[in-house]
Order: structure tokens, then sequence, then C-alpha cells
């Protein structure tokens, strides 16, 4: 008899979402789908405002990642008046934001929402795979776990104003620089922060390791990979321009300017999701989509500019034998990598004088369209805006990157589903918990990345037991 499972929620990710599988007579995975169920208009909201108030609007999207959105929308509107380069000041400042932004937002995902897999196992008792059961067995890990995103919350707090939705990043510049009173409380936690962040990362490769077999194939597969990179291939999380590689690490384009992005990727709609599908324009839809992220950045880049996380890129690079990482699971390892790296930038900022600099705004000749891309902790981000003589919103399209994951994270479900529930007499928590392990390895922000491409009508549809369409209805 045919079966159709749901996981509904998607637990210890950001935002709703469910898993439908569909498994034949004789138990074989017919369909797998992550299914987005929420939907956020905010494409549509900013429409009539202001451009200025954009990067304050914008990141009402999201309260765990709101610096992307802010800093991204105040990149675009930096275009918008002319301001072809920052001062010094506010750049480093902004910089100095999104480290402190994607340091704790890192921390955040791997000891809170995936350590627990991995230190009791993917099918444990659901009562212990949390972060309550790590803390009551590793108190330690938590502890540092939890002071590390503060200080990451403190470094957004002394630059974007707040903690959660500042702002600080505006149009040209920044509203304010780092006093020597909060220089001096961040530099004092600085090198805690570094050695934890070292220790976080020997934790998980000790992990990976410790079950590499397992954990190297689980839930993977070979894809394309985008993120953005210096003029010199340098690893950039603030600035750069796109760059793709294919499967076998060569290069698929390069140094794209923001305002080309719509010559190399589009975006299709599918009938079961709230959230869109991107790919490669010139690979085509069914070949064309791509993973961003952690794995993408450290596929895609160089080198590192911090020689502590270089050290650590040059020995996660040797996973994939000359081509690069494709195992789902190493998102773990690349995000850990990446928190490193932030600490260490933060460490180097803090010691620049600039951050007390005096000149926070500039402004040039004014233009009516403008992108920008910035580096998102879950993956490349790309915020488009058009405004009108009235300085008013008049469209308005973002690419999340939990969006651009979300075909590989399709992906990851029907494979995790193939390997580990066909053939199961009984299928168990623990058995859909691996479903879950996949997911959670991109770090999604299902509420991000919602958004609508066109009409979005109403559909009732009746299927039968095998998914065959019996009735549908269609208000408009």
């Amino acid at each position: 008899m045919s079966q159709k499972i749901v996981i509904s929620p998607v637990t210890r990710v950001e935002g709703h979402g469910k898993v439908t599988i569909r498994l034949s007579d004789a138990g074989k995975v017919e369909e797998a789908r992550m299914h987005i169920v929420e939907f956020r208009g905010f494409e549509r909201f900013v429409q009539g405002r202001f451009y200025w108030e954009v990067p304050v609007i914008i990141q009402r999207l999201c309260g765990i990642c709101p610096v992307s959105h802010h800093l991204c929308a105040a990149k675009a509107t930096d275009v918008i008046v002319g301001a072809d380069r920052l001062s010094p000041t506010a750049e480093k400042m902004r910089r100095l934001m999104h480290y402190g932004q994607i340091f704790q937002s890192h921390v955040l995902h791997f000891f809170h929402l995936a350590s627990p897999d991995l230190l009791f196992g993917f099918d444990a008792p659901v009562e212990k795979r949390n972060v309550i059961g790590v803390a009551l067995e590793h108190p330690e890990v938590v502890r540092q776990a939890i002071l590390m995103r503060k200080y990451g919350q403190e470094v957004i707090k002394a630059t974007a104003g707040k903690k959660i939705h500042g702002t600080g990043a505006i149009p040209g510049g920044i509203n304010k620089n780092l006093s020597p009173e909060e220089r001096d409380f961040l530099k004092k936690d600085i090198d805690q922060m570094l050695q934890w962040a070292a220790g976080g990362l020997e934790l998980f490769k000790k992990l990976y390791r410790g079950d590499l077999k397992r954990l190297s194939s689980f839930g993977s597969f070979e894809s394309n990979f985008v993120s953005i990179v210096d003029r010199d291939g340098r690893f950039d999380l603030y600035d750069g321009k796109l760059r793709a590689k294919n499967a076998e690490g060569k290069i698929i384009f390069d140094q794209v300017e923001p305002l080309d992005y719509l010559n190399h990727i589009r975006e299709e709609v599918r009938p079961w999701s709230y959230m869109k599908f991107p790919f490669i324009k010139e690979l085509g839809k069914d070949k064309g989509w791509y993973r961003v992220g952690p794995l993408a950045r450290l596929n895609n880049c160089d080198y590192m500019d911090a020689p502590l996380a270089e050290r650590q890129r040059r020995e996660f690079v040797k996973l994939g034998g000359g081509r690069p990482v494709h195992a789902t699971m190493a998102y773990h390892w690349a995000r850990l990598i990446e928190a490193l790296y932030c600490a260490e930038k933060i460490k180097e900022l803090l010691d620049d004088p600039d951050l007390q600099g005096t000149e926070l705004v500039r402004s040039g000749t004014r233009r009516f369209e403008a992108v920008a891309f910035l580096e998102a902790p879950r993956g490349t981000l790309f915020h488009h805006y058009r405004v009108n003589e009235q300085d008013q919103v008049t469209m308005a399209n973002l690419i999340v990157s939990t969006t651009s994951n979300n075909e590989p994270m399709n992906q990851a479900v029907k494979r995790v589903a193939v390997d580990y529930l066909e053939g199961k007499k009984k299928i168990t928590e623990g058995l859909l918990n691996h479903i879950e392990v996949a997911i959670r390895a991109y770090d999604p922000c299902l509420s991000c990345a919602t958004h609508a491409l066109g009409q979005m009508p109403l559909i009732v549809r009746l299927e039968g037991p095998r998914g065959e369409p019996i009735e549908e209805k269609v208000r408009e």
C-alpha cells in the first residue's frame, strides 16, 4: 500500500516548513519535497516607501539575520545616492557589524541547533536531542556558545545601535563611529572568542572524522556553487563580485558586477512552495541550480586573509581531493572556519583607528536603480531596487540565501529519504530526523526566503492515494 509521510514542522530551523515523502507500494521513494508554508511579501511592502527607509524596513524580514538585509539594502542605497566609495570609517564599521553578525549566527546554528544530532546521534531520543540535552551533558560547550553569541551581539549593538534591527547603516555610510569605550569593551574578550571559535571547530572535526564514512556521504550530491569573491579570488563576506564554479571546480562565470546579475541568474516558481528556485541562466533550470553559503564560499575562494582561518581552509579543501567539497555535512565544518575568520577580522579591526574617524557619510551623482551583493550567514544575498524622481521605491527583488539553496535542500531530502527510508517496515521518529538533519546542514532561514514572483492564486487540490489529481479549484 502506498504511503505519504509528512514532517511538519521541520524543527530546529528558523521559520516554518514541512517535508512530504511519498512511498510506493513496494516502499520506494516516489517523491520527496520540502515545502515552505509561510509567505512574507516584503518586496511589495517597500514599494512606495522612500529609499532611505529601506535598510530599516527590509531587515524586519528576520530576527536572526537582520544585519545582512540591513547592510545589503544600505549597499544598494549607497548606489542610489552616488556613494561609489565609502569613507574608511563607514566601510570598516559596516564590516565590523557584519563580522559580528556572522559570528553570532554561525555559533547559534551549530551549537544550539545542529550539535545535538552530532553529539547524541541522529536517532537519539527526541527529549535529549536538543540544546538542553547538550547543556546537561556538555555544560562547558553550551556556556561557551552562549557567551560567543552574546559577544557577536555586543559587536552588533556597538555598530548598529542595538542588537536586533539596528539603524547603523544609512545611504552613503553610517550614523555613528565606534567610541574608544566601545572599542575597549570589545577588545577585552576577543582573544577568548578566538580560542573558543578554534575549539568549536576542532570539536566538529573530531565528530566528523569519527564517523567519516557516513557523514561524508550523508545527503550529499554534486552541484554548482555561487558566492562573491574579491578581484583576486580572495574570500570576502562584505563586498566582491559574483563567481560560479561547476561540480568539477571549473569557473562558469567570474567577477560579475551587481547590475549584471540577471544576465547570469534566473528564478522559477513551482506550485508546491512559496520559495523560488534560482538557477544559472546559461546552464538552464534543470542543470543550473547551485549551492550558496559556507560550503560554496570555501569552495569558490582562492584564499582567506586571516592566518588561522586560511590554515583551516587549506586543510578543509583537501577533503575534495582536488575537486570542490560536495559533502552536505561539511557545511558545518566550513561554517566554523568562517566563525574563526570573523573572530580574527574583528580583532584586526578593533586595532584600526579608522573606527574612531569622523567622516561618516558620502554622496555623489544620483541614480535610480541599484543592485547589491552581500554574503549573509547562509549564503549570497541579492537586493535589487528601482526608485523614481520622488525618491520612492517602485520595484524590489530579493534573492535570499536560503532561496538559492532551495533545490539543493530538496535534493538532500530526496537523497536521505532514498538511503534511509526505502524498504523500512517501520518509519520511526529517529529515521525522520535524518531528513531534518540534512536540511539543518544548510542553516535555512525559511522566513527570509519566501517571496512571490507573479500572481499567487489560491489553489485547493484534491489528490488520490498515489498523488493523482481528482479535483482542483482556483481562486485568482
